[in-house]
């Protein structure tokens, strides 16, 4: 089984890249979704970020409002100052032993599986040893804020002052893409993503190290 990580800054396309490489055969997990299920009221995970960050990031029926703990974890503009490294230290060690279990399960069902783990942070987080290869998407900064501005509905002024606030948390992608042993280049139309990531699996599959 060849164990791949795919990462990417915010907003540069890493779902919709690790959706087309699932058309393609591989299997995908996403960390943010594992972080998600963690995060479910009275697991371990959800108890200890509520006792660190308080009962204020709750909803009416005890869920997190992602919105407020975001605002919690990254600081807001002339507010209290991050707390994004804290909020990793409770939630990633057990979103990588989920992942690392899900691999298992993969290569114990298909030994010729490629199994893709996407995360924003594997670079940061210093855990990109466990994967065989690793893939970083990239895209041009405009295109990150137009992006992440139709996402969340907001003006590309909220969306610039946002991917900035998150991005100072992240390595940047010249650095990114220096550990990477492929980038993918979102830039532009998803055709040329897709023959990009087209390229990337026949190269996995043939057992190419680069392209």
């Amino acid at each position: 089984m060849l164990k791949l990580g795919l990462t990417g800054g915010i907003a540069s396309g890493k779902s919709i890249v690790g959706e087309m490489f699932v058309k393609l055969g591989a299997d995908l997990i996403q960390a943010d979704a594992v972080a998600h299920w963690l995060m479910d009221p009275g697991r371990p995970v959800y108890e200890e970020v509520v006792r660190r960050f308080g009962r204020e990031i709750l909803n009416p029926d005890g869920t997190i409002n992602r919105p407020r703990l975001a605002e919690a974890a990254f600081g807001a503009p002339g507010g209290a100052p991050p707390r994004v490294k804290e909020l990793n230290e409770i939630v990633h060690p057990a979103v990588i032993v989920h992942e690392n279990e899900w691999m298992e399960e993969i290569g114990q069902r298909d030994p010729n599986a490629i199994a893709i783990v996407e995360a924003a942070l594997i670079l940061e987080s210093g855990t990109a040893s466990r994967f065989d290869r690793l893939i970083v998407v990239t895209c041009d900064p405009g295109q990150r804020v137009l992006r992440f501005a139709r996402r969340l509905g907001i003006s590309e002024d909220a969306a610039r002052a946002e991917v900035t606030r998150r991005m100072a948390a992240q390595i940047p992608d010249e650095e990114k893409n220096k550990a990477a042993d492929f980038v993918i280049d979102n830039s532009g139309s998803l055709d040329s993503t897709s023959q990009q990531v087209q390229r990337v699996f026949s190269a996995l599959r043939s057992g190419d190290k680069t392209l």
